[in-house]
């Protein structure tokens, strides 16, 4: 069974939902039940699933570094009002 790459299907899914379908392909090449070319076809999704929970995770890491200074930023001020 071939697994093709929609990457605009893939970059509209939540976290989660990539990281299920990655988790999907994971477990089915530990069967080693796949051959060569189904390997590479799941190796190929796995890889573009895997950059886009790394990218969504980047994103949220960075909200929240905004967040945390900007809190950080607020405690400061109202620190040296008080």
């Amino acid at each position: 069974m071939k697994v093709s790459v929609d990457q605009e299907k893939i970059n509209a899914m939540s976290f989660e939902e990539s990281l299920k379908e990655l988790e999907k392909i994971v477990d089915r090449l530990s069967t080693g039940e796949t051959n060569l070319d189904e390997l590479l076809s799941l190796y190929e999704a796995g890889v573009a699933y895997l950059k886009h929970c790394q990218s969504r995770l980047s994103s949220a890491e960075a909200k929240i570094k905004i967040l945390s200074e900007q809190l950080s930023s607020q405690q400061v001020t109202e620190g040296n009002n008080g």
